[in-house]
């Protein structure tokens, strides 16, 4: 028999998932899409980055990566910079319109997280963004 708390969590996360997965199907949430949200988000907070790092970050494989950001590099939210050491190594670099994409749509985002917890005090929001944080480093070992 598992711990109830555990059915719990397990109930909770599949419940969780399925409202996302409605509410990202039913529209976009923001301008751009969640994996384009994280990648510019990565490169905006810590700066330019391959795509064997990124790809690790974000526990996907290259070539997912890679596709991903030439789609950004296409609609001129990336540019690459090239590596002065290995001619055929690269990073990517935010361009402004990336940044200004990205910021509209953390906009978008947090207006839906605060009129989801406009009830929640301070407190809550916070013990919930510190559980979240706590899983996802559970979920990839850090």
């Amino acid at each position: 028999m598992y711990d109830k708390y555990l059915e719990m969590i397990e109930l909770e996360l599949a419940i969780l998932i399925r409202r996302i997965t409605n509410a990202t199907n039913r529209k976009l949430i923001g301008v751009i899409d969640r994996s384009a949200y994280l990648l510019l988000h990565q490169i905006a907070t810590y700066g330019a980055a391959g795509v064997k790092a990124l790809a690790s970050e974000f526990q996907l494989d290259i070539s997912t990566v890679s596709r991903q950001a030439a789609a950004l590099e296409q609609k001129g939210y990336l540019y690459k910079i090239p590596d002065p050491t290995d001619g055929r190594a690269y990073s990517f670099q935010i361009t402004e319109s990336g940044l200004k994409v990205l910021m509209e749509t953390k906009q978008i985002r947090m207006n839906i997280i605060e009129e989801t917890t406009k009830d929640w005090t301070p407190e809550e929001r916070e013990m919930l963004g510190k559980l979240l944080r706590k899983w996802n480093q559970s979920v990839i070992g850090k």
